[in-house]
């Protein structure tokens, strides 16, 4: 588990990071517009897009996602390693190249892929290497899995915004990676935080409890009071 000294640290960075967003919010508003001619026209016709996104456990990741308006579903699974159909111990073992993500389906009439990423780039903190928190490991990394080149443009440069706006007090290390041998996580994984909070008090027991109410629950907490206006209810 992380001391409590890096904990102070990173919930200040944290916080220091989603007032900087929120202060750039109203002057994204023109540029939604431009943002939208950035994704295919296939895509668009088709209607719904995905993005594929790890920011340490997919947990975490997922609650604050599921929440957003515009939003249609958020699956967890495992992405950019070297062979399809792992296993949730497979990747943990750090040896097969994978990483915990979510795929985040949306409706780009509702909200576009460039803010779903300013918001992912606030959600978790992108400035620890292999690490969120008091998970380790590559399997933990921050990382955009693109499935063609206008998402890699469209990741490389909401990266360099994030990184000129200054929004984290230290350096970006997201990868941007092609989307290869994604892996949808086993059904126990889906929506795991929203079963918790559903859940009764000695039902919570069997769900790792200490780690959903120490982690994931002041995370979305603090999500959920900072974009309420952004969210479905």
């Amino acid at each position: 588990m992380r001391n409590q000294w890096v904990s102070r640290v990173s919930a200040l960075a944290l916080a220091v990071a989603v007032v900087v967003l929120a202060a750039l919010w109203a002057s994204r508003s023109q540029a939604s517009s431009m943002d939208q001619a950035k994704v295919s026209e296939g895509a668009v016709s088709a209607g719904s897009q995905s993005l594929v996104l790890g920011g340490g456990c997919f947990w975490c990741i997922e609650a604050l996602f599921e929440d957003l308006k515009g939003v249609l579903n958020v699956e967890s699974g495992y992405a950019g390693g070297d062979r399809p159909g792992v296993t949730y111990e497979q990747v943990c073992s750090g040896k097969t190249g994978h990483a915990e993500v979510i795929r985040v389906t949306f409706d780009p009439k509702l909200i576009s892929a460039a803010d779903l990423l300013r918001l992912f780039f606030v959600a978790h903190d992108p400035t620890t290497l292999n690490r969120q928190g008091p998970d380790v490991g590559t399997q933990y990394r921050s990382v955009i899995f693109y499935a063609n080149e206008s998402e890699r443009r469209l990741a490389e440069e909401i990266k360099a915004e994030m990184e000129a706006q200054k929004v984290w007090p230290r350096p970006i290390v997201t990868t941007i990676e092609p989307l290869r041998n994604y892996t949808r996580a086993e059904e126990y994984h889906q929506d795991y935080f929203a079963k918790f909070e559903a859940a009764g008090p000695a039902q919570k027991l069997g769900m790792n409890a200490g780690y959903c109410t120490a982690i994931i629950e002041p995370k979305v907490r603090e999500f959920r009071a900072k974009f309420r206006d952004r969210l479905k209810r």
